[in-house]
């Protein structure tokens, strides 16, 4: 993994399987475009005592070359709330990927505009 990535947590302790998780996840994110330039990804829980499941929420920012970052801000809804942080992080990055592969996809392709635009041709010939 060349990307320098950069993670914390908030909320919760740090823990080793997370962090560990992370980075194998942002290195198969990695595979489908090597030129990212950064990666930050924050894990918080929320504040809450109440009786309810714990809620984990996930934020990842990935820095690509010469285009704004792409943020992936993963918050289950109430009735979702997931009271596993690996599955927060499994839904969070399966987001972020397919931002990742929209977004490369959308650089590799020319402009829809320039595809249907009509080309000037060549002037009949008369003889």
């Amino acid at each position: 993994m060349l990307t320098p990535l950069e993670i914390a947590f908030h909320g919760l302790e740090r823990s080793d399987a997370v962090e560990d998780r992370i980075r194998t996840k942002f290195a198969k994110l990695e595979q489908h475009f090597e030129r990212m330039t950064h990666g930050r990804v924050v894990v918080s829980q929320s504040a809450r005592r109440a009786p309810m499941a714990k809620k984990y929420e996930v934020t990842i920012e990935i820095g690509l070359p010469g285009m704004q970052p792409i943020v992936v801000n993963y918050e289950p809804p109430i009735e979702e709330a997931q009271s596993d942080v690996m599955v927060a992080l499994r839904d969070a990055f399966a987001a972020a990927t397919r931002q990742v592969e929209h977004r490369v996809g959308r650089m590799d392709k020319p402009a829809r505009r320039e595809q249907t635009r009509r080309r000037p041709g060549r002037p009949a010939e008369t003889d």
